[in-house]
């Protein structure tokens, strides 16, 4: 490990004058500033991962539950009593607005909340204003799911261009150690250009776990997404099925 982080030796400086932290630690202000950004973004970067794989886990999972509890329910208000079972279920959270919806409309044609009662005759405006609320919910379920996501999309776009800003930094060192020194040996360049490519490493190998990272959230979301639709229209399908028309 120590060899693949020492550079091969330029003559007329010592070798240990070429390691990878010997380089960092005698970069110029901005270069550590490059650096310093740059670790800060892997390192949130990685927290939000581990945070949003945690988090799409335990979804994925209560909302198995949940949906295997809705689908063996025999009437919808049997299903809404084990909502609270299931907190971190965006489909619960579903079936609470939709419902609540349901008795609210219920209600006003009843007079009462009472939805155990007869059946009250739905029409196509009501089922409207109940898919209305369902994804109106959906939307703010999914809005909780992405927040912090959008960071792991900037640093996968941003990085790079840091790593591109310090490398063009250190270009320039190495072109004025050039014009200070009168030489434009290896030894004079070197440590400049090791230095623009340090930066460069490190804006990609920030960048490309994020970018990856990225792709992996908006694919559990989509996929997240598409069960919250699907629940949506077998929640308005048993409340036809519940109330004639």
């Amino acid at each position: 490990m120590e060899d693949l982080l020492t550079l091969p030796v330029v003559a007329g400086m010592p070798s240990s004058d070429l390691s990878v932290w010997y380089l960092i630690a005698h970069s110029s202000t901005f270069a550590l500033i490059i650096l310093i950004i740059l670790l800060f973004m892997s390192f949130v970067s990685l927290a939000i991962l581990i945070n949003k794989f945690k988090q799409y886990k335990q979804v994925d999972f209560e909302n198995g539950r949940f949906l295997a509890a809705f689908r063996k329910r025999k009437r919808l208000v049997d299903a809404y009593g084990k909502c609270s079972t299931f907190k971190k279920a965006p489909l619960a959270k579903l079936l609470e607005a939709g419902f609540a919806d349901l008795q609210e409309i219920i209600g006003k044609k009843k007079g009462e909340g009472n939805i155990s009662a007869a059946q009250v005759q739905l029409d196509a405006h009501d089922l409207d204003a109940i898919s209305k609320t369902l994804e109106k919910t959906a939307n703010e379920e999914l809005g909780n799911l992405e927040k912090t996501v959008v960071f792991l999309g900037t640093t996968g776009t941003v990085a790079p261009f840091f790593g591109l800003l310090g490398t063009c930094w250190g270009v320039m060192r190495s072109f004025l150690n050039v014009g200070a020194t009168g030489s434009a040996s290896l030894a004079a360049v070197a440590p400049g250009i090791a230095e623009a490519l340090i930066a460069t490493i490190v804006g990609l190998a920030v960048a490309i776990p994020a970018v990856i990272s990225h792709n992996w959230c908006n694919n559990k979301l989509k996929f997240i997404e598409d069960s919250l639709n699907n629940f949506s229209l077998e929640f308005l399908s048993a409340v036809e099925k519940e109330n004639s028309f």
